[in-house]
């Protein structure tokens, strides 16, 4: 079955006769002949009496509220898909990390408001492997994640780096490990840990961290929020391997130090992305937001954390 055959149709019931319906789709009275004659076929029935005024058999009667909302549904498609492609998205969805979202996002999303306020944005903050899900099911528009090759490597993916930045200590500004300049390892698998739920990149990479030295690790408590990793640390003896823009809103009541570069052991840093995919490029809203996230964060990441603008 074909659109204009289904169009000859509806032209024919409309007019009441194929002349005319030829007329009306602007086409030769033979071309609407056998467009309809084609669609009987297929469909197994006369959909048509030829007289003088053609009129609806009983299938041609059952079929026409069906033929009606094809058409429908085919224009409003063609209406939607052009004013995707001309701009007129009404909603655009962001699922970025809560460090990003706290920190770097905010300029951009007022800024984006500005330029294209018929848009509502509509950003979530997740973990960096379900914001990586969400987006490659299609529910999300643009993912700013810690970089994981192993789940956005693919052919359809458009990755951008944002700004690199160390992973440090958290702890309570009593604690004993605030006795080093920077802490190492063996001192960090001593104490339990705060850390996030599955499916955080920074739960997977200071994991993987611990089992790669053979050090001891202590996950005492999972959490997923930053107010909730500073109120738990405040309270004694937990500490928490978090990154550099997680900890700008420490307070005196909590003290930062860097983890020690020293023999066997290493300090780690996380690269953060932007993440969108080749198709949604295409979509004039999404393309500019995610180029106003790669121009605009890595500045912002800079002047945060004291370093020469890139």
């Amino acid at each position: 079955m074909r659109l204009e055959q289904v169009e000859a149709f509806l032209a024919v019931v409309e007019t009441g006769s194929f002349q005319k319906a030829a007329r009306l789709c602007q086409v030769t009275q033979s071309t609407v002949s056998r467009q309809v004659q084609a669609l009987e076929t297929e469909l197994g029935l006369p959909l048509l009496h030829r007289q003088a005024k053609a009129t609806l058999t009983v299938a041609g009667d059952r079929f026409l509220p069906h033929a009606s909302r094809i058409c429908r549904e085919w224009r409003n498609a063609v209406t939607e898909i052009r004013e995707l492609a001309e701009g007129k998205q009404t909603e655009l969805c962001v699922a970025a990390i809560h460090s990003a979202c706290a920190q770097f996002l905010p300029p951009v999303l007022q800024q984006f408001c500005s330029r294209r306020p018929q848009v509502q944005l509509r950003v979530t903050s997740l973990g960096s492997d379900r914001a990586l899900k969400v987006l490659r099911d299609g529910l999300v528009d643009v993912a700013i994640v810690m970089n994981n090759p192993r789940l956005t490597l693919s052919s359809e993916m458009v990755v951008r780096s944002l700004y690199t930045e160390t992973v440090e200590v958290l702890m309570a500004a009593g604690h004993p490990l605030t006795e080093y300049e920077a802490i190492p390892w063996t001192a960090l698998a001593e104490y339990p840990h705060v850390v996030f739920k599955d499916g955080y990149g920074m739960q997977r990479l200071v994991q993987n961290t611990f089992a790669q030295l053979g050090k001891q690790f202590y996950p005492a408590l999972e959490l997923n929020t930053l107010d909730a990793f500073r109120g738990m640390v405040r309270q004694g003896k937990m500490i928490s391997i978090l990154p550099k823009s997680a900890l700008l809103d420490a307070d005196d009541t909590l003290a930062v130090r860097p983890i020690a570069q020293d023999a066997g052991c290493h300090s780690l840093e996380r690269e953060v992305v932007a993440v969108t995919t080749q198709d949604r490029l295409e979509i004039p809203p999404i393309a500019e937001f995610f180029q106003l996230v790669c121009d605009k964060v890595p500045p912002l990441v800079a002047k945060m954390f004291g370093d020469p603008a890139p």
